[in-house]
């Protein structure tokens, strides 16, 4: 009695919690200490049985009264006032729980907590993350990824056991999964049906297990996976690759492997959607007398004439130059905006040139600047 901790620190939840409550606090700690989820850490076994039996009690409103006044005496055995703890059997509400968390499988007692060890489990899904640049994003590329994953055990194929043996039948529960537990109260012999604790529900023992899963039938190994990357993916955009995570337990499937893509960005090309946008300087001359400009692009450079009097923030449209829509193939436009780059440095010559050039100039070659002035003449004449 001495060496059980309390029930309600067991679930980490106040004494006079609500049902509701008591019942939000036993899933979370069935999905942090169940074996099943964690076959790699021997501790979780004997957690699960404690909060498995804290649970049993404080979800009974009988049995959580009789905790209440009297502590572990209210409801151990040798009390004469309950009908024992740590297992599934007659407790349809703490099945209704578990298959609602994990799908169907179960935890508990008799022939269900038996199916559940044995049964087909999904591998989990592996998340993996891949850089490329700009350009494969645009193009499509092939990459290699180095993962690690829970495969089957080549040495004993999967069965646990050490080669040349094989498991044997549990003598406790002869391969059920399950035994029966027969306990007097003052209301007469009760019954019931539990996880065999021999076995752990699996109705089989293995004496020597296999020196290279220790048992579990699988093991962690490095392996290279070929990605398809196609083209027109967006940064942060997954790619899901079917049945290539960890292998399944007790011939269940295998998970996925999701790829987190990464798009490193460009010097000079935007992406917005599947359009490619860029800025493009031109000189002061190619914007007055127009010119046949040089226009970079994914697939190389164009060339394309701009006209006379071209202004800068002018924004001109290629189509079709932009990026493929993913599995398809129609493209994206590219826009690109013109900026006028207005010369530095000039010497005398080129001021006076300029100068000269200027006064040569009338009102009508600046429409917008005479647009201007005549709309704030208009305002101060008002």
């Amino acid at each position: 009695m001495a060496d059980k901790r309390d029930y309600y620190e067991v679930l980490g939840i106040q004494k006079g919690a609500s049902e509701d409550e008591i019942k939000k606090a036993y899933k979370k700690k069935a999905r942090e200490y169940h074996p099943d989820l964690h076959p790699n850490d021997p501790t979780c076994e004997e957690k699960m049985k404690e909060v498995n039996e804290a649970f049993e009690v404080l979800n009974d409103p009988d049995k959580k009264s009789r905790y209440d006044q009297f502590g572990h005496a209210g409801v151990d055995p040798n009390y004469g006032g309950a009908d024992g703890a740590g297992g599934f059997g007659g407790f349809g509400d703490m099945g209704d729980i578990l298959e609602s968390i994990f799908g169907g499988f179960g935890f508990g007692g008799g022939s269900r907590g038996a199916a559940s060890a044995n049964s087909p489990k999904r591998g989990a899904d592996i998340q993996e993350s891949v850089t490329i640049s700009f350009m494969d994003a645009c193009k499509g590329v092939k990459k290699e990824i180095s993962i690690n994953k829970m495969c089957t055990c080549s040495s004993c194929k999967g069965t646990g056991a050490h080669e040349g043996t094989t498991a044997d039948i549990c003598p406790d529960c002869h391969g059920r999964g399950s035994v029966k537990a027969t306990q007097r109260t003052p209301f007469g012999a009760i019954s019931s049906t539990k996880v065999c604790p021999h076995c752990s529900g699996k109705g089989k023992i293995i004496k020597n297990p296999c020196n290279s899963c220790r048992g579990i039938g699988r093991i962690r190994s490095q392996k290279t996976v070929s990605v398809d990357i196609p083209a027109g993916i967006a940064d942060q955009q997954t790619i899901r690759l079917g049945s290539q995570g960890d292998c399944g337990a007790n011939g269940g499937p295998s998970g996925d492997l999701l790829i987190n893509v990464n798009v490193k960005p460009h010097t000079l090309f935007r992406r917005e959607g599947y359009d490619i946008h860029c800025d493009i300087p031109v000189t002061y001359m190619e914007a007055v007398l127009g010119a046949e400009i040089i226009v970079p692009t994914i697939d190389g450079d164009v060339k394309y004439n701009i006209g006379e009097g071209t202004q800068t923030g002018t924004v001109f449209r290629l189509k079709g130059k932009g990026i493929q829509k993913v599995y398809k193939t129609d493209r994206g436009n590219q826009y690109v905006k013109v900026n006028v780059e207005v010369p530095k440095n000039l010497n005398k010559k080129q001021k006076d040139l300029l100068k000269a050039f200027e006064n040569s100039l009338t009102e009508k070659n600046y429409a917008k600047r005479q647009s201007f002035f005549e709309k704030l003449k208009k305002k101060f004449d008002m």
